[in-house]
């Protein structure tokens, strides 16, 4: 058993590691900044007072994010909303690279289109995209996540990708296997 101060270096070198994701997901989840901060602080509040509970089955990132997620969850539950909402996607231009201007207002337009649709999802869509397409996590880790099965996983990313081909359709983009 480690002592609270080795807890709290440890719980710091997982904040140090983790926070930018875990914000990252909180922001996508509620387009709220100032709440994800809350709520990134919170999560690992959490992992400090539950730590003792880590079993190592995961990885320490995948444990954090399932803390994140209930800890989101229940910030929306206490609000009497289940309204969870994608955040502005937006990629870093490199300022190397030299983008005409025509090209950054096309990455705008798709950003937007990307945004709108996902924001359109029901939640288990946006969440299931969110974690797999854009945050990168796999199959086995969004299972852990989200509290679901494997094959859950897949067959709700598989419905969200049509789901999400669809409502890029209906505002006039062409969908182009960007997720698949």
């Amino acid at each position: 058993m480690l002592s609270d101060k080795e807890k709290k270096d440890k719980v710091e070198e997982w904040y140090s590691q983790h926070s930018d994701d875990i914000f990252k997901y909180i922001g996508l989840m509620l387009n709220d900044y100032h709440k994800a901060e809350d709520l990134t602080q919170e999560t690992f509040v959490k992992s400090f007072i539950y730590f003792e509970q880590f079993q190592y089955n995961s990885s320490v990132k995948t444990w954090l994010f399932r803390i994140a997620r209930n800890t989101t969850l229940d910030y929306l539950r206490k609000k009497k909303k289940y309204k969870i909402v994608a955040a502005l996607l937006s990629k870093n231009l490199d300022t190397d690279v030299k983008n005409t201007a025509e090209e950054i207002i096309e990455l705008k337009e798709d950003v937007f289109y990307l945004y709108t649709s996902i924001k359109n999802l029901k939640p288990a869509y946006r969440e299931v995209i969110i974690l797999r397409k854009i945050k990168g996590f796999s199959t086995k880790e969004t299972s852990e996540i989200l509290g679901w099965t494997e094959s859950k996983v897949k067959s709700t990313l598989f419905r969200s990708i049509k789901k999400l081909e669809q409502e890029l359709n209906k505002g006039g983009y062409v969908y182009e296997q960007k997720f698949s």
